[in-house]
Parts: C-alpha cells; sequence; structure tokens
C-alpha cells in the first residue's frame, strides 16, 4: 500500500468533469485506489464516489493505492491531480 497527500487544483473542486477524468486514470490500473477527505473514503473508479466526496480547489486529500501496480497508480493518479484534471 502507498499514499500520499496533494491538493485539489481543478478550480471547480470534484465536479463532474474532473471527477470523471479522475476516474479514467484510476481505471487504467489493476490496484484499488480510494481517497480520503473530511471523514470519508472514496473510490477512485467510481465517478459517484468522487462526486459524492464533494472536495473543492484547495482541499488537501489523501490518495491511497494497494495491489498490482498501486506506485504507477498513485503516481498517475497524483500527476492528474496536480495537473488540475483537465479544467
Amino acid at each position: 500500500m502507498v499514499q500520499k497527500k496533494v491538493t485539489i487544483k481543478n478550480p471547480t473542486g470534484m465536479n463532474l468533469r474532473p471527477a470523471e477524468n479522475l476516474c479514467k486514470v484510476a481505471l487504467r490500473y489493476q490496484a484499488h485506489s480510494n481517497f480520503e477527505f473530511n471523514g470519508g473514503t472514496f473510490n477512485l473508479k467510481s465517478i459517484l464516489s468522487v462526486l459524492g466526496s464533494s472536495a473543492r480547489c484547495g482541499d488537501e486529500i489523501t490518495v491511497t493505492c494497494s495491489g498490482p501496480e498501486e506506485q504507477e497508480a498513485l503516481d498517475a493518479i497524483i500527476k492528474a491531480i496536480e495537473a488540475g484534471l483537465g479544467g
């Protein structure tokens, strides 16, 4: 299991398009991927789960990946979030 804290950079937070882009990145890997925010745990491979987090620009989340390709998945997810999730 690997994890890292990252700050949401997308100006609109986790609305539909950024959430979709984040899920697409997570789905490329076999690792189980989720993030913790505001006392909850959210599945990065489920757009409804990501949307349900209500994470906004400037919020800090902790991304956790476990299983096959965990480091590759974590690196790609962190990179996507830091790049703004296409926003």
